[in-house]
This record gives C-alpha cells, structure tokens and sequence, in this order.
C-alpha cells in the first residue's frame, strides 16, 4: 500500500505542476479523438438522415450492420488500416502511417457506426409529422435536414458523445497506426501501457488519472444528455 500511495502522490504532483509531457499527451489525445469525432460526425449525419427517416429496402440491414460495427475489435481496425498505409499499401505513397493523421483516421472508422447508430436511433425516434409538415411548407430537402437535426440536437449530442468516449479509451488502433512515438503520437492509453511496462508507475498514473476523470466526464455529460 506504501508503494500505491507513493505513486499516486508522484502523480498528483505531476499534474498540478503540468508536467510538460504530461500536457503533451493529454493534448495529442484530446486532437486526435476531437478530430476525428468531428469527421466521423461528418460522414454519419447522411447515414443516421437517410436510415432514420426515409423508409427503402435494406434499411433494417443497414441498422442491423452498424449494430454490428460498433463492436468491431481495434485491433482489426488496426491491422486493416496498417495494410492500406504501409509502404506496401494503397495508400502507402502519402506517408501517413506512424502519424497523428493515422490515428485520425483509425478512431474516425472506430466512431463511425457508433455515431451514426445514435442518430439514426435518434432520427427514428422524432415525431412522424416532422418531414410532411416541411414537405408542406415547401422545405428544399438540405432545410429539411437541418430542422430534423435540430429537433434531434440532443440525440445527435449523445452520440458524438458516445463516439468520443469510445475513441478516447482506445489503444490498439492507436499504438499500432500511430506508434506510440514521442511528443508526436503518444496517447493517454498507448503511454500508460509503455510506462507501465517501463515500471514509471507515477507517471502512469498520472496519465491514467486524467483519463479516468475524462472518462466520468464523458460519460456524466452522455448520462445528461440521454435523459434531455
């Protein structure tokens, strides 16, 4: 217990003094998991529209694969993704892989389905007389969209929330797109697990402090957001 709570003192110190690479890695997690939240909210809103409001074939397969999807082990993301950017990939000519955009990249096909099953889900729950009722006035279908978002603002919250809770706590895509390199893609996760490992036990806790209380935060804000 004297060992746990020599540590835990270390740690503490660390992040009320803002230890420089503490900040670092803390700061390269939240860009990353922001950015790529903002884009996979991006590609999701025409998904979570389309399937949540206009009745096609196929529709409830679609829900059924991005129910699916949002299981999808890291790692396989991971590995998948390692393929397209390596040297011997498709994508290998940009010279992506071990960077931040990577990453990105990674926690975007990560938080895709996880978005979009939200705002479909969230899309499918409004109320019915949304879309005739526009149609009526006339509404150019991009006007349609917008008040259909807008009636769902706080469903469609939820689920950017919910992606960036899931991105956030990853490691396996991170460290296997990223690197784990210094000051450029370590990340709360993939520097706790290398720290760990090197027996800092103060600094990882450290860093698994502020996750921790990201974490709460997170999930405190979606809990919020759920019962609106």
């Amino acid at each position: 217990m004297e060992f746990l709570f020599e540590a835990l003192s270390a740690a503490l110190v660390l992040i009320i003094n803002l230890d420089r690479e503490v900040m670092v890695i803390a700061w390269t997690s939240l860009w990353t998991s922001s950015t790529a939240i903002l884009l996979a909210t991006l590609l999701a809103a025409p998904i979570g529209l389309t399937v949540g409001a206009v009745a096609f074939p196929g529709r409830h397969t679609i829900r059924l694969l991005l129910n699916t999807f949002m299981a999808l082990p890291t790692v396989v993301i991971g590995l998948f993704l390692f393929a397209l950017l390596s040297r011997q990939g498709p994508l290998g000519p940009m010279g992506l892989l071990f960077t931040p955009w990577a990453m990105v990249i990674g926690q975007t096909v990560l938080a895709l389905p996880i978005v979009a099953h939200y705002m479909t889900t969230a899309v499918a729950g409004a109320d019915a007389r949304i879309i005739p009722t526009l149609q009526t006035l006339g509404a150019h279908p991009l006007q349609a969209a917008w008040h259909i978002l807008r009636e769902v603002r706080y469903g469609l919250l939820a689920a950017v929330v919910a992606g960036f809770g899931r991105v956030v706590a990853e490691v396996g895509a991170a460290m296997m797109l990223g690197g784990n390199i210094r000051n450029s893609t370590r990340t709360l996760t993939t520097a706790i697990a290398l720290e760990t490992s090197k027996g800092d036990f103060a600094f990882a806790m450290a860093l698994g402090i502020l996750l921790m209380g990201l974490a709460l935060g997170v999930n405190f804000l979606l809990h919020t957001l759920q019962q609106r």
